[in-house]
């Protein structure tokens, strides 16, 4: 793949692609598909708790607790396509069906959530830009490791090996930095977001020990909350790991930004599913307005624009997605063995 900052850039290229994705009804909104879907979200997690107070004081609870954790995903995907508002055109009833859906339900901040990944969006990969690359924990790319100190460089050092086991830990920093942000002086709709939040945990926490006693709670805590954050981790991993990392004096148009850091993921029906067709990623992230079921249509469309333009799209199989973000990760760690 070619340095981003070598490309060529030309701002009507973008526009172009928009007038053949229209011109195919694909921004068309497809409210009837997100009714079936909520129904069907809504159902499942009912049936789950159910499911839960069912099975009562027994170890097959840890089953139910990675049933929830499957659930718990879907509804977060169906709050990041309100958030880029594919369901509704406008931002009240966006916010309304995000709040129950985010806080209320699986217990992660909406507004906080958006926010952040909006920033995703608008500099996808930029290490400057993008909190999804920010060296937290994680380090991103060779100059992060050479700046890096304390936890980042301990980890940095063979992180390939630490990302799948760290991402057990990923719902419970969801759930603490929805909660943080609600402190900052720039948070809205404060009282709202943690009133959902405080009657989530109650409900969830009050549910799971009035169950069970206290050693099959704890683990079925740790087993839920630990299958959610490596469920959602390994959906948003294949999407722009192991990409160009863009800095200050990368240069780029609209497009280009979007597909060089972007990586889509081929599959099946089954597939799309289980990514929350967040597979489709180049497509997302050029039109992040798009409904859900449009992405797979609208694939061919980009990648065939992009050989016509020369811009790399790359597209691969889920398996070998991880393995070019792993081999990533572990290059940056490099100097430091």
């Amino acid at each position: 793949m070619a340095s981003p900052g070598t490309i060529d850039t030309r701002g009507s290229d973008f526009a172009r692609l928009a007038h053949r994705i229209a011109d195919a009804g694909l921004l068309d909104r497809r409210p009837f598909y997100y009714a079936i879907r909520m129904t069907v979200a809504a159902v499942a997690y009912g049936g789950g708790w159910a499911l839960f107070a069912w099975v009562g004081d027994s170890w097959w609870q840890l089953l139910v607790a990675a049933v929830l954790a499957v659930i718990f995903t879907q509804f977060g995907f169906l709050a990041h396509d309100l958030g880029h508002r594919q369901v509704f055109r406008t931002r009240r009833p966006s916010d309304a069906a995000g709040l129950i859906l985010g806080n209320l339900a699986i217990g992660l901040g909406w507004g906080w959530w958006t926010t952040k990944h909006n920033k995703h969006h608008a500099n996808p990969n930029h290490e400057d830009h993008d909190p999804d690359v920010s060296p937290a924990v994680i380090v991103w790319s060779e100059d992060q490791v050479a700046r890096s100190t304390g936890l980042p460089r301990f980890i940095a050092k063979y992180q390939a090996f630490w990302f799948f086991p760290l991402l057990t830990l990923e719902a419970w920093h969801l759930h603490v930095a929805s909660v943080k942000a609600l402190f900052q002086p720039t948070a809205k709709r404060r009282g709202l977001e943690l009133g959902a939040l405080l009657v989530h945990f109650v409900l969830y926490f009050g549910a799971v020990f009035a169950v069970l006693p206290p050693v099959k709670a704890l683990l079925f805590l740790v087993v839920h909350q630990g299958l959610f954050g490596v469920y959602l981790g390994c959906t948003f991993a294949p999407n722009h790991k192991g990409m160009p990392v863009l800095t200050k004096e990368d240069k780029l148009d609209f497009l280009r930004k979007q597909v060089l850091t972007s990586r889509n993921v081929r599959g099946s029906l089954f597939t799309d599913v289980a990514l929350g067709q967040l597979n489709y990623q180049i497509e997302h992230h050029l039109f992040p307005n798009m409904p859900a079921p449009n992405l797979r249509k609208a694939q061919p469309i980009v990648e065939r624009y992009c050989q016509e333009i020369g811009v790399d799209y790359l597209q691969t199989g889920l398996v070998e997605s991880y393995g070019q973000a792993l081999r990533h990760l572990h290059q940056v760690g490099a100097a430091l063995r």
